[in-house]
């Protein structure tokens, strides 16, 4: 369980949050049924240590005033331009309670349609669960070794623990192999070819 230390902040004018983002610190705000909506501030430098390994990992935040708490991210603001995060929703869980969140596929096995020249396209890469929080997996592994030319799998062959509740559309398509593309004949090598075969044609139809 990944772990985050977080300050309490009252509200901040768009000069403090700068400031704050300056020291690389980040606001955010946390809520759930035992804290209210609470204002803090936390370290830019464990949310992305946080969001680089699975951002949909339950976090054991420390708060000051009610301890260590488990929380999950719930939105990411990011800076339009630049893309950093420049505020983040917690949510405090129940460890008793199912959640619904979401887990990344890993995709692994070298498929037998790639080898004989099909182009592998992979629709999706992350799927819903619902599933109590500590039973939350890292990530799904699909093996796609079987995969051949034309074939695919679908949200439904994937295999998971019986405490894991799988919320994506059981039809969604996952992964599958497109038949290798033909190559176009290049115009300059198509008249080309056209005008040997004319050449031919009148070489075979011309009097001895």
């Amino acid at each position: 369980m990944a772990t985050m230390k977080a300050e309490q902040r009252s509200g901040l004018t768009k000069s403090e949050r700068k400031t704050l983002r300056t020291k690389g610190k980040i606001p955010a705000v946390i809520y759930g049924k035992k804290i209210s909506h609470t204002p803090i501030v936390i370290d830019e430098k464990e949310l992305t240590a946080v969001l680089r390994t699975n951002p949909h990992a339950i976090i054991e935040m420390e708060l000051p005033g009610a301890g260590k708490q488990p929380v999950m991210i719930n939105e990411l603001q990011r800076d339009a331009i630049l893309r950093n995060v420049i505020h983040v929703d917690f949510h405090q869980i129940n460890m008793d309670e199912p959640v619904h969140t979401t887990v990344r596929l890993d995709y692994v096995g070298d498929a037998t349609g790639v080898k004989e020249g099909g182009i592998l396209q992979i629709q999706h890469h992350e799927i819903e669960v619902r599933c109590l929080p500590a039973q939350i997996p890292d990530s799904i592994e699909v093996d796609i070794s079987a995969l051949e030319i034309g074939s695919n799998i679908l949200v439904s062959e994937l295999k998971v623990s019986d405490a894991v509740e799988i919320k994506s559309e059981p039809s969604d398509v996952l992964v599958t192999i497109l038949a290798p593309q033909k190559e176009a004949v290049e115009p300059d090598t198509a008249e080309e070819a056209a005008q040997q075969a004319e050449a031919q044609a009148e070489t075979e139809t011309s009097p001895a």
